[in-house]
């Protein structure tokens, strides 16, 4: 009866300052009365909140959830979706919490305004909605994330994952990472599953294709974290030794100071430990072993062709060997006769001599290092140079103990370490067996990373250089996508673009 007043308030948006926040109270106020005048109330509400006022403008936002009742609600979220561009910090929190008070409505609901502007809206909105999803889902109590909601999350993410950039990707891996039903074994598998279809292991890999190197760092960094006992690396570890152990020195990247190589080798470490049953085993290994006897010198005087001849020591490169020798020592423990049955008798004995070469430098080193950290607690600890040592011990030592392992008659595989960058483990009895040697200068728990630049300049070795990167990193922080580089992996194909309300 009262339709015609209703209409008025409607057209007060036509008005001045005055009637236009009058219209931004009343008539979300009324809306629920006149149901036949629903999409002419929405869009006059629209029109507020995208009025010249700005004080108009946050009044219209503030009111938007009273408009999200049954059907009306996916087009309420995908309207907010689209005003989260705001460059006003105000109307910008006004619109987070509308679509979080719209969220504890109707979960699903939300997710499907945000999801459709994620799909097909300009840049900036997708960029805002799935950083939105990344911060706000996890503040999200238990009986608004139901498992049906996570589920529509999964089926919407994986519509998006068939064409992202590689920073959208770090997101959406946060994203369904942080999702409660995903964290049992079989959803940490199906995570995987999502790496390995992002990483493209089916591709031939080129190694000079910046954009081929950044998107399988990327996606490996993700998959890390979610490999244990029961999660198999196989995949991932199968596909580094085919295809990029091989190329390793070929390796290409834009992202600055980083060192390529290594990174990559980190990371095949970590996953080595939870590699499953391989069809190439042999294969593999010996791709791996071939590979780590570059970095495991002969002594100048067994050397052929003189090539180190004369007084010039080859250079002992640690930070290298700790990687490829751990893989090798894990893998190995799949085919424990590979070095007793599978290679030559010389060709054994050949890496019997580097591994006592390696095992000379080595000890050398870790007195001096023991040395040079002898006393020291604390603050002197902190320093950038003492630093680089500590974590230089921490390698030193673990290399150690896996040349030990590898010296017995038949080489054994028994020994656990703890590779130098991650963080020490409470000791048990096989750990401590890896750290025996480390007295009053054992490292921290958490070594921060060493300056980018070669230790060496600080102590000098007798004949060792460790690499640029030495001690902990982060994951996230060495995305290989940041830097001017545009929209990695290819940038996502042109979409029809503009206002959808």
């Amino acid at each position: 009866q009262h339709k015609d007043a209703y209409q008025v308030i409607l057209d007060g948006v036509k008005g001045g300052a005055k009637e236009k926040r009058l219209a931004a109270q009343f008539i979300p106020k009324f809306f629920k009365h006149f149901p036949e005048l629903a999409d002419s109330a929405i869009n006059a509400q629209l029109d507020l909140c995208e009025d010249e006022d700005v004080s108009i403008r946050r009044q219209a936002i503030k009111e938007l959830p009273q408009f999200a009742t049954g059907d009306n609600l996916p087009r309420v979220a995908d309207i907010l979706t689209q005003l989260l561009q705001s460059d006003d910090s105000a109307e910008f929190n006004l619109v987070n919490n509308a679509l979080l008070s719209i969220f504890k409505m109707d979960a699903k609901g939300t997710l499907g305004g945000l999801f459709s502007q994620i799909l097909q809206g300009e840049d900036i909105v997708r960029e805002r909605a799935i950083k939105f999803l990344s911060t706000k889902l996890k503040t999200l109590p238990e009986e608004v994330m139901t498992k049906e909601v996570e589920e529509f999350i999964l089926t919407e993410s994986k519509k998006v994952l068939e064409d992202v950039t590689g920073e959208e990707f770090v997101l959406f891996m946060k994203i369904l990472s942080g999702l409660k039903s995903l964290q049992t074994v079989s959803g940490r598998q199906q995570l995987v599953e999502l790496v390995a279809e992002q990483a493209d292991l089916e591709q031939t890999f080129n190694p000079s294709d910046t954009d081929c190197v950044d998107r399988l760092l990327q996606c490996t960094r993700q998959a890390v974290p979610l490999f244990s006992k029961n999660v198999h690396s196989t995949k991932f570890v199968t596909y580094f030794c085919e295809h990029v152990l091989p190329n390793l020195s070929s390796l290409t990247t834009l992202v600055e100071g980083l060192d390529i190589q290594l990174e990559v080798l980190k990371l095949l470490a970590e996953m080595s430990s939870f590699c499953g049953d391989m069809e190439k085993l042999e294969s593999n290994l010996k791709k791996l072993f071939d590979k780590l006897l570059e970095y495991m010198p002969l002594p100048p005087e067994e050397a052929e062709n003189g090539e180190n001849a004369g007084n010039e020591e080859p250079k002992l490169q640690f930070s290298y060997v700790e990687c490829l020798l751990y893989s090798f020592h894990q893998l190995g423990r799949k085919l424990p006769d590979f070095l007793t049955a599978k290679l030559n008798a010389e060709k054994l004995k050949d890496f019997k001599i580097r591994l006592q070469y390696f095992a000379r430098g080595l000890q050398v080193y870790i007195r001096q290092l023991r040395l040079a950290l002898q006393g020291k607690t604390g603050e002197a600890l902190k320093t950038e140079e003492n630093k680089i040592k500590v974590v230089a011990l921490k390698i030193t030592n673990n290399i150690n103990v896996l040349i030990k392992d590898l010296f017995h008659i038949p080489p054994s595989y028994k020994s656990t370490v703890t590779l130098s960058w991650k963080p020490v483990q409470k000791a048990d009895a096989s750990q401590k067996r890896a750290s025996e040697d480390t007295t009053s200068s054992s490292p921290p728990k958490k070594p921060s990373a060493g300056p980018k630049r070669d230790a060496r300049q600080i102590y000098n070795p007798p004949s060792g250089k460790y690499s640029s990167n030495l001690g902990s990193f982060s994951y996230e922080q060495r995305g290989g996508f940041r830097g001017g580089r545009g929209r990695g992996w290819g940038g996502r194909g042109n979409r029809s673009r503009g206002r959808i309300y």
